[in-house]
């Protein structure tokens, strides 16, 4: 890497690929990392272009009030305008009781600015109104793998043991669009003799890498993971040492798989049955073998089941808690595993404690210098809290999201945000969300702020700060600081970041998420390959051989459940689970089913992405994607623009006509705003368990402009 550079982090996706930054003749310059081991120097197009949103022309760099005269948002103070917000939400506290204050956090921010986020929410506001954009990014996977395994780590081994594994199946991931980098692991499992299973109703790029490629119908996956655990156990392919050993509820789970014979999972999905029957072979016929799955089947209404299907056919197999084996979830986020863990999210307390657990409050209350009573309990997840603005919820402060493209419903959402009394919005550029703001605080991003982030493997890693941010800019934790002052908080909310993660291994000590043998120093050493939680602070115990004591640290968690399961009695939980329909299936009004992700130069809800021009020279807009014969069925044609039309809305966007789709599926990319935003007809339907909506599949129809 260049003598100068600074050794950090991508801003974008779970991998946080490892990067340098410099100056150069043309700014801030990106310089590969070879020695990463999540990436090894390789980035995607959005990595690489990624200084580009550092600049001034591109990003917010003044606070912004909206005038009561004119109606527009106008330059303003810093002072002004950290006072206009605690004086919102001062006024709606006083009015109507903290519950009528809520807070709206994301995936993307640091571990630190999460902690201080729940920290101010529950102590400074009272309120239990706390959620994050999270809870739309892999939350059924996190309740699934908290049933089965009694806790949650995105993957609970390393990227690299992937390659060596003998067969994985990926279920509803687009890796080559989504995590470019990580597709090399695919490529290298293949390269070792292992076989490579994609379940999608696209043939993406990945799927075009698969021996074996499964197109369902979307919002069917629960059947399909059903459908091969009744052949597993038809044909006497399941590890019966394994789990009588290491597993509970058997008996339960098979009952249940047994009544998806594969004939009735072909009708229910569409996948045939030597489909089917080919990839047990593969899966079982391999030493070892893996599951990964992404928003596929966790956006659905029954997400947290579906996910769960998948992990018990993983425990039939014997494919858990050893080596090179096991289920994992490939989060989407950023910091989407760290910002689940240490509290913004509705239910949880820092170190992944549960809200509702009085040893839980009382251990944080300690911290926090508070009463355990004072602490509110559980309030609304992310859908649940947007759809109360207005109504319950008077006044929003918004750190890192952008609902009004992102999430289900959109156009309601959008309504809902309007008749807030009051809307403060924290981010780097003027959002489709920050245009609706009262108040708007331009705020540090990436690479001019240090702090720390969890990636998809639990790998905890320092983003060291490379340039200056502008003047007129602060960090989250300055907003936050400032806010707290003004509600009659002092203290407790420092702006060092690294203070702040002092308090945060406290706060995680003896938690399922345990942080606390982690610190800022030990990040920075050797090649900055960070730490995997749980990583507790204790020392280690001297070897015998060994006559003087050492200062041996505990050296992380790369491999979760070797010896044992994370539950009470150590064993995995089998959670017996049937198929049943989507919360909204085609019909005679609707015959099409809608699905949607991302694209390979877009990221989430395009905020960033689209203000860079190399990035919307590849991808300029939405699109519809459709299979020939529904083209020629409704006499489209390639280009021509189409109206995707939902029970909650339409969107416009240029057909694009391809067979790598299902002939009764269509496909939009999410990522913009305006007469092609997806998320204008998607489904807020919930998953009973993890709160989830229905962002994979929803009926529309589609009509000729």
């Amino acid at each position: 890497m260049h003598s100068k550079a600074t050794s950090t982090h991508c801003p974008y996706c779970a991998l946080q690929c490892g990067m340098g930054l410099a100056s150069g003749p043309g700014g801030v310059e990106v310089v590969e990392r070879p020695e990463f081991p999540v990436n090894g120097g390789a980035l995607c197009g959005k990595g690489r272009t990624a200084p580009a949103v550092l600049s001034s022309r591109v990003r917010l760099t003044e606070p912004l009030i909206r005038s009561h005269a004119t109606g527009r948002l106008e330059p303003a103070t810093w002072e002004e305008a950290v006072g206009r917000v605690a004086e919102g939400l001062s006024r709606t506290r006083t009015e109507h009781g903290p519950d009528a204050c809520g807070v709206f956090g994301g995936g993307g921010l640091t571990n630190e600015k999460a902690y201080a986020l729940g920290k101010f929410a529950r102590v400074v506001l009272g309120t239990s109104q706390i959620d994050y954009n999270g809870r739309f990014c892999m939350s059924s996977a996190a309740a699934a793998g908290q049933r089965a395994f009694g806790l949650d780590r995105g993957l609970p081994f390393p990227l690299a043991d992937v390659p060596r594994t003998g067969c994985v199946i990926l279920v509803g991931s687009n890796l080559a669009e989504t995590m470019p980098p990580a597709l090399r692991y695919l490529t290298e499992l293949k390269a070792n003799g292992g076989k490579l299973i994609v379940v999608d109703p696209r043939r993406t790029r990945t799927a075009e890498q698969a021996d074996l490629h499964l197109a369902p119908r979307p919002g069917t996956d629960l059947a399909l993971a059903l459908g091969l655990l009744h052949l597993v156990v038809a044909e006497g392919r399941t590890d019966e040492a394994f789990i009588a050993e290491r597993t509970s509820g058997w008996e339960e789970a098979r009952a249940a798989a047994m009544a998806h014979w594969p004939e009735y999972v072909e009708r229910i999905s569409g996948v045939p049955v030597p489909q089917l029957r080919d990839a047990v072979e593969m899966f079982c016929g391999a030493e070892s073998a893996m599951v990964l799955t992404a928003r596929g089947p966790e956006q659905q209404s029954k997400g947290t089941d579906t996910v769960g299907a998948w992990i018990n056919l993983c425990l039939a197999t014997g494919n858990a808690g050893r080596p090179l084996a096991g289920y994992g979830c490939l989060t989407g986020q950023g910091n989407g595993q760290g910002g689940r863990e240490h509290g913004q999210k509705a239910d949880q307390l820092p170190g992944y404690r549960k809200l509702t657990d009085p040893a839980a409050r009382a251990h944080v209350a300690e911290v926090w210098g508070v009463d355990p009573d004072s602490l509110p309990g559980p309030g609304r997840s992310a859908y649940e809290l947007l759809d109360a603005l207005g109504g319950d919820i008077k006044s929003l402060l918004l750190m890192g999201s952008n609902p009004v493209v992102s999430a289900p419903r959109a156009a309601h959402v959008e309504e809902r945000l309007r008749s807030l009394d009051f809307l403060a919005v924290a981010d780097v550029v003027l959002s489709e969300t920050a245009q609706l703001a009262d108040v708007v605080l331009p705020v540090t991003q990436w690479a001019e702020e240090t702090g720390t982030v969890t990636n998809l493997e639990g790998r905890v890693l320092l983003r060291r700060q490379a340039v200056t941010a502008p003047d007129g800019v602060r960090s989250d934790l300055d907003v936050l600081h400032g806010l707290a002052a003004r509600l009659g908080h002092e203290k407790g909310f420092p702006t060092d970041p690294e203070e702040i993660f002092e308090e945060l291994r406290r706060a995680s000590a003896g938690g399922p998420a345990d942080y606390s043998g982690i610190s800022y120093a030990r990040l920075k050493e050797g090649n900055g390959e960070g730490v995997f939680w749980p990583c507790p602070a204790e020392d280690l115990a001297p070897a015998e051989e060994e006559e003087e004591e050492t200062d041996a640290v505990h050296p992380g968690t790369p491999r979760l459940f070797l010896d044992r399961f994370a539950t009470e009695d150590g064993l995995a939980r089998f959670v017996p689970v049937v198929h049943r329909a989507a919360a909204e299936e085609a019909d005679a009004e609707y015959p099409v089913l809608l699905t949607t992700g991302r694209v390979l130069a877009q990221y989430q809800s395009g905020a960033q992405t689209r203000r860079v021009d190399e990035l919307n020279s590849a991808a300029p807009g939405p699109f519809v994607e459709l299979h020939p014969r529904l083209a020629a069925r409704l006499r489209i044609a390639e280009g021509e623009p189409v109206t995707v039309v939902s029970r909650r809305g339409r969107a416009v966007a240029p057909a694009r006509i391809t067979g790598a789709i299902r002939s009764d599926t269509v496909f939009m990319p999410f990522h913009w705003p305006g007469e092609g935003r997806a998320n204008s007809l998607t489904n807020p339907a919930l998953d009973p368990v993890s709160r989830m909506p229905e962002f994979k599949v929803c009926a529309v129809r589609l009509e000729r402009e």
